[in-house]
């Protein structure tokens, strides 16, 4: 899977929000993380983890054969 196919999914997950405080935007934070059941949100920090692996192999330089 590209990395365009990847941003495609990620939008499509991607949950916002706008918090006028920053206590305010960690309740938001907790809110959301806990109304995840422990596999959803071991799903999203494997995605994460094979994201940034993917970002960190992009950014080699390529190998001389």
């Amino acid at each position: 899977m590209g990395i365009r196919e990847r941003s495609r999914q990620r939008r499509e997950r991607i949950v916002g929000n706008k918090a006028a405080t920053f206590q305010e935007a960690e309740q938001w934070d907790l809110e959301y993380w806990q109304a995840m059941t422990p596999a959803e949100r071991l799903g999203a920090l494997a995605r994460t983890y094979d994201e940034a692996k993917a970002i960190r192999a992009a950014r080699r330089p390529p190998k001389n054969p």
